[in-house]
């Protein structure tokens, strides 16, 4: 069965950094069109931080983390990466891996696109 499983939350200072990672499996049928990073700050909606499109690697990043969020793949590993430096008390939330076969998801941060969620790891950002 398909499966992302996300790790590397945890708890950090303003300034710092930390490494996010999602492994994929289960995808039988082939490699999901995109693949992204959604995050939950705490009492708010999920909203989209980063998405990859594997077809043609157009890479979409939310205006607040340009800059300091970079997203990567590791294709050997069916592993997702999302390298967060420097973190923001405002980057704090339950942030979620994602895979989506819906054709519209290129360069799209629209979670309603993707049918593959992961658990979630927290990260949390004190100032």
């Amino acid at each position: 069965r398909v499966q992302l499983v996300e790790s590397g939350g945890g708890s950090v200072q303003a300034g710092g950094s930390l490494r996010l990672s999602c492994k994929l499996s289960g995808f039988i049928a082939g490699s999901p069109y995109c693949v992204a990073w959604f995050r939950a700050p705490p009492e708010m909606q999920r909203v989209g931080v980063v998405s990859i499109d594997n077809r043609d690697g157009v890479t979409a990043y939310r205006e607040e983390v340009k800059g300091r969020f970079t997203a990567s793949q590791d294709n050997a590993k069916n592993t997702l990466y999302l390298e967060m430096n420097p973190l923001q008390p405002a980057d704090t939330a339950m942030y979620y891996c994602a895979a989506s076969f819906n054709s519209l998801c290129g360069g799209s941060l629209a979670g309603s696109l993707y049918s593959y969620w992961g658990q979630g790891t927290q990260v949390t950002v004190s100032s």
